[in-house]
């Protein structure tokens, strides 16, 4: 049995229906019983915060795919940190032979907002006994359809990127690459860093999603100190405003320019384009 975490969100719902698709025994962890309901497999309710519910999802599993968190952390806190731990203990715990963990492409010691985040984690993954893979993706496709990507009042795409090129991913073949570690053959102890087939700058970004939505889209470059006065005049917390901020320094030097294979060594064919995902 396979025990998804985070089954609702852009990972994990496609991963829940190629695990049921390809007749794998899966089961859902939800907040909500009406979204266990709509996914069509067996479903566990529960909430990270409470780890007698994720032990008792748990049961029977012998395969976990470890993926929660990303809300805006208060005064610093990382939720996400406490409740990954506490899962993976509950996988030892229980007998889990393999844990298929998403993480994010960049993650490190005193990394900012989810890179440190993560690292803290894999760091305590690796030191639990468990059988494990990871999965660092680059920048999802979806953040510009869910709103994630920033927008202008008027629909212009916004950013503080410049020229940078960025190989987004659709979470689809993230999804893919999961339950290919699952279902498949196991490769144990490996990192892979997922992306798509191309690194595209956030001008042919908008230039792409002009065509997709057929209206005009220009991309607005801010620079980072613009950017993080931006969010706070939004209401986020100036200390979070600055880690995005430097976040998008990072970016803008090339830090998520690169393209690797590990996509199509896991599923056996390549990732999509971006243009195939607005299509899709």
């Amino acid at each position: 049995m396979i025990l998804v975490l985070g089954a609702t969100g852009s990972i994990g719902t496609p991963l829940v229906r190629a695990l049921r698709d390809a007749g794998e025994p899966v089961r859902a962890f939800v907040r909500d019983p009406a979204e266990g309901e709509a996914l069509g497999v067996p479903y566990a309710v529960g909430d990270l915060d409470d780890p007698a519910s994720v032990a008792a999802a748990l049961d029977g599993v012998d395969r976990l795919f470890l993926n929660a968190g990303g809300a805006v952390p208060a005064a610093g806190e990382q939720p996400m940190v406490r409740q990954q731990k506490a899962a993976i203990d509950a996988a030892a715990v229980a007998g889990v032979s393999r844990v298929v963990k998403v993480s994010v492409w960049g993650a490190k010691p005193g990394g900012r907002l989810a890179e440190g985040a993560h690292w803290e984690i894999e760091r305590y993954l690796e030191a639990s006994g468990l059988s494990w893979a990871t999965l660092q993706p680059s920048g999802f496709m979806q953040n510009f359809r869910t709103g994630a990507g920033a927008f202008t009042d008027d629909g212009d795409l916004i950013g503080a990127y410049g020229n940078a090129r960025v190989s987004y991913i659709d979470a689809a073949d993230i999804a893919a690459c999961g339950a290919a570690l699952l279902a498949g053959s196991w490769r144990p102890k490996e990192t892979f860093v997922l992306t798509g087939p191309e690194a595209l700058t956030h001008a042919e970004i908008a230039a792409l999603l002009a065509a997709a939505w057929r209206r005009p889209i220009r991309y607005v470059d801010l620079s980072p100190d613009e950017f993080t006065a931006r969010l706070v005049a939004q209401g986020l917390p100036h200390d979070f405003a600055n880690d995005v901020a430097t976040l998008y320094r990072e970016v803008a030097a090339g830090s998520l320019a690169a393209t690797t294979t590990h996509v199509e060594e896991l599923t056996g064919r390549p990732p999509r384009s971006f243009a195939e995902f607005l299509a899709q």
